[in-house]
């Protein structure tokens, strides 16, 4: 079965489309870089399906990941379909780790997300940059303000409670 059989069968639901080519992905059948090619040129419903694959397959092995696809995720950060967004931002919190010296441009493009509308963005994109601060880089002097004051301004507790789970560990 191939990528393009997988969203051309009406019978698999999406979840169900995350799980088959997240364990491709896992088990090597599928390279990453072959899925973002596959996923740059679909609809934005169906290239949020693929990072969320990605998404699953780096929580489990984080490992998978390349700097091209920190680099994809970064961009795909600005899309306008807010799946695309928060599935991006759940990716680079995966695999912030295997880059620490990489996320200037990710972190700018995940703070201009930390004031979207919708709570699902605006909880990954605080998961993300959580994720980051806790790798206690060089870039968390300019970080550390902003995640406070986001941490003031945001109403939703779920968001809340990611920017203060990171800001006690980093702060111990």
């Amino acid at each position: 079965m191939t990528i393009e059989q997988v969203f051309q069968d009406k019978t698999i639901k999406a979840k169900g489309k995350v799980l088959i080519i997240g364990e491709w992905l896992i088990n090597g059948e599928l390279p990453i870089d072959e899925l973002v090619t596959y996923a740059e040129k679909q609809k934005a419903t169906d290239k949020a399906t693929c990072i969320e694959a990605v998404e699953y397959a780096t929580k489990k092995l984080p490992t998978i990941a390349d700097e091209n696809l920190l680099v994809y995720v970064t961009k795909a950060l600005k899309e306008d379909e807010p799946r695309v967004k928060w599935e991006s931002a759940k990716v680079i919190g995966s695999i912030a780790k295997l880059f620490p010296t990489h996320l200037d441009k990710t972190v700018s493009n995940l703070l201009s997300n930390t004031e979207n509308t919708g709570t699902v963005v605006r909880w990954a994109t605080a998961y993300a940059l959580a994720e980051i601060l806790k790798l206690k880089k060089d870039t968390n002097k300019k970080l550390l303000p902003k995640i406070e004051t986001l941490c003031d301004k945001e109403e939703d507790n779920g968001v809340k409670k990611k920017y203060l789970d990171a800001l006690k560990k980093v702060k111990k």
